[in-house]
């Protein structure tokens, strides 16, 4: 409805309104406010927390972070893994975070909270760029076109410079000889990544399981914890418990529950 597209711009515009804000600046009441805000963070556009609500919809057309067939269950995947991985991030954690989808999810979880964030993610560093509780690094570099990502010698660079506590990366597949991605370059920098950090922390749903893909970015030895969704299969859980890898399953949850993880 026109109202929520209205109250969708000026979020967007301002990166965080507080609920007074909106009330005015739409002259209707804080409990239709707060109805339309529901609807906005099913669809992931935003998210309430204290005393306001930050804006968290895409600001690029990249595919990869374009909301799919909600019947697939693919994004219901990501946002239960997301909601784990943020439970392994404590307040004032220096967190890197790659240029996924999934990351991108976890992302959202993180808004609002007291960390120090670095990405090479341009719709992750958005997310951040409004909140005063975050200190944001971008990593310079070549841009990615397709995913919005940096990337290169200035990426990888900067990385041998900086040291962080946790890093969560995404995969393009999994299988036993390791973790897969699809451009050589950005394999390289997430290399990069992985050493620059204390502990390497893979996100990736369960349909990534038994592929590959151009390049193997990591091998097992060099992963900490792996967060899937619950719909892994027996069988690789018996085969991860082996390699002993540390194994979080994120349980599923239905996407009209999603906003009551949320602070109102």
């Amino acid at each position: 409805m026109a109202r929520r597209a209205r109250m969708l711009d000026v979020i967007r515009q301002q990166g965080f309104v507080s609920i007074p804000e909106l009330r005015d600046s739409l002259e209707v009441s804080e409990s239709t406010i707060r109805r339309d805000l529901e609807s906005l963070e099913e669809s992931g556009e935003a998210r309430r927390t204290h005393g306001g609500v930050f804006y968290t919809g895409s600001v690029t057309t990249v595919r990869q972070f374009q909301r799919g067939n909600p019947s697939d269950g693919a994004w219901d995947k990501k946002r239960a893994i997301a909601l784990e991985a943020a439970k392994l991030v404590s307040d004032h954690d220096t967190v890197l975070l790659d240029g996924g989808s999934t990351t991108y999810e976890l992302a959202k979880q993180l808004v609002g909270r007291p960390l120090q964030i670095v990405t090479n993610s341009l719709p992750v560093a958005n997310l951040f760029s409004a909140s005063d509780s975050v200190d944001l690094v971008i990593l310079g570099g070549a841009i990615h076109n397709r995913t919005g990502v940096t990337h290169g010698p200035f990426t990888d660079q900067m990385l041998e410079t900086i040291n962080v506590q946790k890093a969560f990366l995404s995969v393009a597949g999994v299988n036993e000889k390791g973790f897969y991605n699809s451009n050589l370059l950005l394999v390289e920098t997430e290399r990069c990544m992985m050493r620059s950090a204390d502990r390497t922390i893979i996100v990736a749903d369960s349909t990534k399981f038994g592929r590959s893909s151009l390049a193997r970015m990591l091998e097992w030895n060099q992963v900490d914890t792996l967060v899937v969704d619950e719909d892994l299969s027996t069988l690789w859980r018996d085969r991860i418990d082996e390699l002993d890898t540390n194994l979080i399953l994120a349980p599923l949850i239905n996407s009209q529950d999603t906003h009551s993880n949320s602070i109102s």
